[in-house]
């Protein structure tokens, strides 16, 4: 049983007062904690009891932040990685990035103005909420701030689940009994579905390769042509290609931290077929390239090595974009400025309009489910087929 008194002193400051509580755990541990205020001692007494009562009591809940919690699962992380285990350089900066963007905000610099800001400053952090305190609705009422800030839903639920891993470690270091975090869903407003995509036109496509000098050209017709991901794009080699068939096989790709490795899912693992003016290009490219054996990547650095992709963009696609937008400028057309990335998308378009079924674009594509396709690309698949069938069944059925 717990109980609270009233304790009472006097100093040169004149005379004060304090609640203190006292109980004792399932294990006959003693407990003694003071409050400021009669109300807090007694929403404490009722939390201990009633976790006490449940099993669920842990004394370092009560002064242990999530902060702290979340440190400790970095360093665990930390860890695991040292001895091997599969934690790759991209998913922790990702994990690291949800705990101190968004679930326990660091203190960050002042943004720069007129120069991007790498930071995030998320103000409805949790991470100084001791796990004593840390209930459903708490964690509720921050994913509903995390949404309210304008992170997607697919960011959103990343962020939950960090959570939900540190409050499992927690409970691990028998810091906590209950993860609270999970079961917690994300869910999307009726509107709010995956976009739809608007690839680049043709005509921008072209200019940026016109735009384009010989060598960065062949990489953006291949780009253009083959529909791989970045990712995919830096980590292919001579051997992947057949170039007598005519075919690309994608069975590799490279992290931000230049870590090749598989690709992430079975769907990943694909062979596309290339066009005949696509291989004459790439047969030209291996004559002119200095890494043209078998192990050699087919798009690398100066040195070999894998590309620096925020390096290419900012070096030589932005600038390429820029003169390609200046020279439509001249004939009175805009270019409406797009990423790396869409030239990716501009290939799944170009095998749309050329017939292909939705399946053999979902595979070409390396999408893990016809739904992904669908979803971001069905509405450029052509509706006159679907018109003619819904009106030879009305013709058939429904006409008098």
């Amino acid at each position: 049983m717990a109980t609270i008194r009233k304790r009472q002193w006097t100093n040169k400051s004149g005379t004060h007062e304090a609640w203190v509580l006292n109980y004792m755990d399932a294990n006959g541990q003693r407990h003694r904690q003071q409050f400021d205020k009669k109300r807090d001692a007694e929403a404490r007494r009722k939390e201990v009891e009633e976790q006490i009562g449940k099993g669920t009591y842990r004394p370092d809940a009560a002064s242990t932040t999530l902060r702290t919690a979340c440190e400790n699962y970095e360093k665990a992380l930390e860890g695991r990685k040292d001895r091997g285990e599969r934690v790759t350089p991209e998913y922790f900066d990702n994990v690291t990035g949800h705990m101190w963007n968004y679930i326990a905000p660091t203190e960050k610099p002042p943004a720069v103005e007129g120069k991007n800001d790498p930071y995030v400053r998320f103000p409805h952090g949790i991470g100084d909420t001791k796990l004593a305190q840390l209930t459903a609705k708490a964690v509720t009422d921050f994913r509903d701030k995390i949404r309210a800030s304008g992170v997607g839903i697919v960011t959103a639920r990343q962020i939950l689940g960090t959570l939900s891993r540190v409050l499992q470690h927690a409970i691990n270091d028998d810091l906590l009994a209950v993860n609270v975090a999970k079961g917690i869903r994300v869910i999307g407003k009726r509107n709010e579905r995956a976009k739809k995509i608007v690839p680049p036109s043709k005509e921008e496509i072209a200019a940026l390769i016109k735009a384009a000098d010989d060598d960065f050209r062949v990489k953006v017709i291949f780009a253009a042509a083959s529909g791989l991901r970045a990712s995919e794009f830096y980590a292919l080699r001579w051997k992947h290609l057949d170039l007598k068939a005519g075919t690309v096989r994608i069975e590799t790709r490279v992290d931000s931290k230049r870590n090749e490795d598989t690709t992430k899912s079975e769907a990943g693992l694909r062979e596309v077929p290339l066009g005949a003016a696509i291989v004459t290009a790439l047969k030209a490219w291996k004559l002119r390239t200095d890494f043209g054996k078998p192990d050699d990547l087919v798009f690398p650095n100066g040195k070999g090595n894998h590309e620096n992709h925020r390096n290419l963009r900012k070096r030589i696609f932005m600038p390429t974009l820029d003169r390609a937008a200046a020279e439509m400028a001249k004939e009175g057309k805009k270019l409406k400025r797009f990423g790396w990335h869409a030239l990716r998308h501009f290939a799944i378009s170009t095998w749309i309009e050329a017939g292909l079924s939705p399946k053999t674009v979902q595979t070409f594509a390396g999408h893990s489910s016809l739904a992904v396709t669908m979803d971001r690309y069905g509405h450029l698949f052509p509706s006159d087929n679907h018109k003619k069938a819904m009106d030879a069944i009305a013709s058939s059925i429904f006409a008098s």
